[in-house]
Formats: structure tokens, C-alpha cells, sequence
């Protein structure tokens, strides 16, 4: 990129098929490689279909690479690249021929710095065209929502390719601070190890560590247990009344509310916080500090690459861990808003960053929305892509004549309120799902399944969950369940005795139908049958995105002709 040449990236783990699709699509030159093992995987498939004229291998040997890798164009190490660097330096410096044969092209800001293929819930992936431009916005401005300082410890365990991580890496690096990476087989024991000051990471993993951490103090004494879970509730509580008074809870209505409702409110609010707040500071060190003796966190997790759900956001902020939560798009490379440290409202993403304006629109008519009606989410800037490469019809799509990029997303504005629960929250983006997401069941109703599925996971019994339905009369859902707390749910409720170590699948779905039931009482919807399979969906088996989101339409197609059974 230094260069002024453009980095078509993809993780490691992709086929070599989808590979060799992206490098001839993107009409790459060259191939920088992980290791031989990686090399020795696509060698022969490149060697025979595509044109390279040499590759770059970041770790190991050749002496690695097998037979079937020497195929004609020079392999270079890493150390060799450096080495060669240095040597042309050396002859240009040293030789005035060689300044004379040689010119130096400065880097335009509007040129492509890299191209980014999405992975996409849906469809096929598109080439992402990010400039110098859109990638310096996010290292000049991701400072307001991460006031980090050098000696700050970060840990993230995203792929190092994807827009959301190199976005967090390039800020870290500017700011002279440490990255630490990991993965999900080591993130409990590197959060331990490391105490990191942020964790820059995706809902799931927040969701993976609130699991961790109630299966922990489960595990307890009954009296433990009792006393651990009492102070969560009072916490929780008291982070309630402290919202109510500070200001920073939702409204959808744009009405001002009453100055004398809103002093009492207030008062109420503080009243309750002040009689909670010693309680609060108790269990602060007698249970929250053990939790972040383990995992560190000093001053903020970072998420984004998806939905945060509620009862996980409010779990954190009970226990005193800040979760800044952020929203953004490949294609705009990629935070558009976050919550800022001092103005953090849960269930928003926050305000947009600097230099970014949003807009919520009609979806048919594209007429600009009030605050607090709901449509789709737009955002303009120096953050928005230059297009898709080679793909001028869905560039247009994307984005129309004044520059608006249309994120897909539904979503409202905060209303701006002078006084009342909600005077600080105006201006904050709340999302609601994915508008090409959105079920129309048969009776012509339209249903949010992401609303669903975030409630739905508030349950330990639940792993992962997609909600169906497209042209049924009632909605369905597929559950992976977690298999062990299913189990131990079967035997408290005494469906089966103590020594039983299996359950079967008519008990199993008799149980998640009632904690479905249970969990999303609040929604507009329920869900009818379940579909309840075996294999969680994994990054390997192509039902999940690298930042963990389930493809829908993948797992749709995968069970179709169960989910057809399940509607008989």
C-alpha cells in the first residue's frame, strides 16, 4: 500500500476455488502467502489457471515448499523482499543513472489502497474498492470513540484482513500503542494474561464471555451463587436509575416531555441510585472484581460487525465493563457511528463519527425521515467507498448521484429533547435489522427476525438461532442448542431423572420451545415450530461470515427440505 500498489485480501482458510475467483476477478499480479503448507495447498491450481508473476511468502522456508510449487515465476521470503528493498535503495542512491531511469509517482489519496471482497450474509461477494482517503478518515477520527494513549494494551481476535480490524489496526499502530492477537481456542486465557485495556471484537464474543462468566458463578455454592446473582440485580438496577437521571436512555417520541414530570423523574431516579449505589460498590468488590482480575478490559470493549444484545450489553455495564458499541460497513471502510466513552447509550450505536452524516429514509420514496421514525439508514463522507470494482450497476445501487451510501440497514434517529430521561441521547443511530433480511409471512405481515433472535439468545440453552418463514402463516426458527445446559434444563424440571446422559430430540424441542416462549414474550411475533440441528454453523462449514454473522440464506438452503417438512 506504501507503494501505491493495491492488496486484494482474504483470509487463509478460504478454498482454493474462491481464491483463485477473487485473484483472476481483481486481475491481480502476485500472491503474498502465510506459510509453505498454504503455498503447497493452491500452487498447483494457480500455477495452471491464473497469471502470477511471483510470490511473496510471509513465514517459513522454501525449503518447505513442495515439487509440485515450482512453477515458473520467482518465490521470494519475507527477509528476501526486505533484503532486495535495501539493495535498490542502495543502487539508487549510489548510481545517477539509476535516478535518472527511475520517477517517483506520489499516491493520489483518491487512489485504491485496497480492495476488499464482502463475504456478505447474502449473494455473491463484491470487490470493495477503499482509497488512502476513506482509510486515513478512520485512523484521523476513531480517536473520539477510543481515546487511547501509548502503553495501551489492545487484544483482538478478527481476522487481520477484514475492514473492521485493519481499521483498529492502523489506528492502534498510529497511536503508539500494543496489539495483542488471538483466537476463540485462547481468548479466556490471553484476556488473563494480557489484561488488555480494550478488547476489539464482535458481538459474539461478548455473548461468549457473558455465557463464561454465569456458567462461572453458577458453579458456586448455592449461597454464593444466591449472593452473586442478588448483587447483579441490584446493579442492574441501580445502572437503570442512573441512566433515567444522567439523561442517556431511548425515546422514539419527538414531543418534549413535561419539565416538572421530568424533576421528578430525576429525583426518583437519583433517589433509588443513591440507596443502591453502596450495594452496588459492595458487589463491585466483592464479585466484579474477581471477573476483571480474569479478563482485564480496564477501560472499554469495542463492538461492532453486528447486533450487541441487550441483556449482554446491560450485563456489562452492571459489572462495570464498558462496551462501546459501533456500527459501520466494508463499504465504508467500515465505522460509520460508535458510542463515545463519556455518552455511552445502550441500545444505540452512537452518534456518527466526525465528518459522517446519516439520514434515515422511506424505502420506497426515498423521502428524508423525522427523528424517530424508522426506514432506511444512509451515510455520507470521506469514509464512503469509491465502488465496487468492475461492477458499475451495483455501484449505483450502492450509491446515488449526491454521494449517499445506502447501508441496507433499518434504523431510527434519537430525537433531541431538552430536559427528561432522554436529553443526552439525541442524534444517536438505533438499528433494527437488515431491510433484505426482513420475513413477509402470508398474511402480508412484515417481521424482524434479528429482534427475535437477539431476545432468544438471552437463554443459555440456545447456541446459535435463525428465525424462518418467508411466505408461511407463522414464523419457525433453526436452533443449535447448547446441548449441556439443555440437559441440566431437562433434569432440574425433572423431565428426566439425574443419571440420564442423552436427550431426546421431542423433549429437547418441548424445552427450547418454552424458553423461546419465555424470552421473547416481549416481541411482536412468536415463533411456531423449531428446527433443532446437531452442527453449530462455523466459519469452516460456510455458515458464518469471518465476523461471525450467520449466512441466512445458506443455512435456509442447507435445511430446506427439513424446514419444508417442518410447515407440513
Amino acid at each position: 500500500m506504501t507503494s501505491g500498489a493495491i492488496n486484494v485480501v482474504r483470509g487463509s482458510r478460504s478454498s482454493v476455488q474462491e481464491l483463485l475467483q477473487l485473484y483472476s476477478h481483481s486481475e491481480s499480479v502476485a500472491l503474498a502467502i502465510d506459510n509453505p503448507e498454504m503455498y503447497n495447498r493452491i500452487a498447483d491450481t494457480f500455477g495452471s489457471h491464473a497469471a502470477v508473476r511471483f510470490a511473496i511468502l510471509l513465514w517459513g522456508e522454501k525449503s518447505s515448499l513442495g515439487r509440485e510449487a515450482v512453477q515458473g515465476y520467482p518465490v521470494y521470503t519475507y527477509k528476501e523482499i526486505i533484503e532486495l528493498g535495501h539493495k535498490s535503495r542502495v543502487d539508487l542512491f549510489d548510481s545517477e543513472d539509476a535516478r535518472k531511469q527511475y520517477s517517483y509517482e506520489a499516491i493520489n489519496s483518491d487512489d485504491v489502497a485496497t480492495i476488499v471482497y464482502t463475504s456478505g450474509t447474502t449473494g455473491n461477494p463484491k470487490g470493495v474498492m477503499l482509497t488512502h482517503k476513506n482509510l486515513l478518515h478512520q485512523i484521523l477520527n476513531l480517536g473520539e470513540i477510543v481515546p487511547a494513549v501509548p502503553g495501551d494494551r489492545f487484544l483482538s481476535m478478527l481476522p487481520p484482513w477484514h475492514a473492521y480490524e485493519r481499521a483498529c489496526e492502523y489506528f492502534i499502530f498510529t497511536h503508539g500503542t500494543e496489539q495483542v492477537y488471538t483466537t476463540v481456542k485462547n481468548l479466556k486465557e490471553d484476556l488473563r494474561r494480557y489484561q488488555p485495556h480494550y478488547l476489539i471484537s464482535v458481538p459474539l464474543v461478548y455473548e461468549t464471555l457473558y455465557s463464561g462468566i454465569l456458567k462461572q458463578i453458577n458453579s458456586n455454592s448455592a449461597a454464593r451463587k444466591l449472593i452473586a446473582l442478588l448483587f447483579l440485580r441490584i446493579s442492574m438496577a441501580y445502572m437503570e436509575a442512573k441512566r433515567i437521571y444522567e439523561g442517556k436512555c431511548l425515546m422514539k417520541d419527538t414531543k418534549q416531555p413535561s419539565y416538572i414530570v421530568s424533576l421528578l423523574d430525576w429525583l426518583w431516579a437519583r433517589t433509588i441510585a443513591a440507596i443502591l449505589w453502596p450495594l452496588h460498590m459492595l458487589a463491585k468488590k466483592i464479585v466484579y472484581s474477581k471477573i476483571h482480575a480474569s479478563i482485564g478490559i480496564s477501560k472499554a470493549g469495542v463492538s461492532g460487525g453486528g447486533s450487541l444484545s441487550s441483556h449482554v450489553d446491560k450485563f456489562f455495564e452492571a459489572i462495570d465493563i464498558k462496551i462501546q458499541n459501533g456500527y459501520g460497513l466494508t463499504e465504508s471502510s467500515p465505522v460509520v457511528a460508535a458510542r463515545h466513552p463519556a455518552c455511552n447509550v445502550l441500545g444505540s450505536v452512537g452518534p456518527p463519527i466526525r465528518h459522517v452524516e446519516v439520514k434515515v429514509v422511506n424505502a420506497e420514496t426515498d423521502e428524508v425521515l423525522p427523528p424517530g421514525s424508522r426506514g432506511i439508514v444512509k451515510a455520507r463522507g470521506p469514509l464512503v467507498m469509491k465502488g465496487y470494482y468492475k461492477n458499475p450497476s451495483a455501484t449505483k445501487q450502492a450509491i446515488d448521484e449526491n454521494g449517499w451510501l445506502n447501508t441496507g440497514d433499518l434504523g431510527w434517529i434519537a430525537p433531541d429533547h431538552s430536559v427528561g430521561r432522554s436529553r443526552k441521547s439525541g442524534g444517536v443511530i438505533v438499528l433494527e435489522g437488515r431491510a433484505k433480511d426482513t420475513i413477509v409471512l402470508s398474511t402480508g405481515e412484515n417481521v424482524e427476525p434479528s429482534e427475535i433472535e437477539e431476545a432468544a439468545m438471552g437463554s443459555r440453552l440456545i447456541q446459535q438461532i435463525v428465525v424462518i418463514g418467508q411466505d408461511q402463516r407463522r414464523l419457525g426458527a433453526i436452533i443449535v442448542p447448547n446441548k449441556e445446559e439443555v440437559l441440566l434444563a431437562a433434569k432440574r424440571s425433572a423431565i428426566v431423572d439425574s443419571e440420564t446422559t442423552e436427550l431426546s430430540k421431542e423433549k429437547a424441542v418441548g424445552l427450547l420451545y418454552e424458553e423461546l416462549r419465555k424470552w421473547t414474550s416481549g416481541c411482536s411475533f412468536q415463533v411456531g415450530p423449531i428446527l433443532i440441528v446437531d452442527e453449530p454453523f462455523t466459519i469452516d462449514s460456510g455458515l458464518l461470515t469471518p465476523t461471525m454473522k450467520i449466512k441466512r440464506d445458506r443455512v435456509a438452503a442447507l435445511y430446506k427440505e427439513q424446514i419444508e417438512n417442518l410447515y407440513k
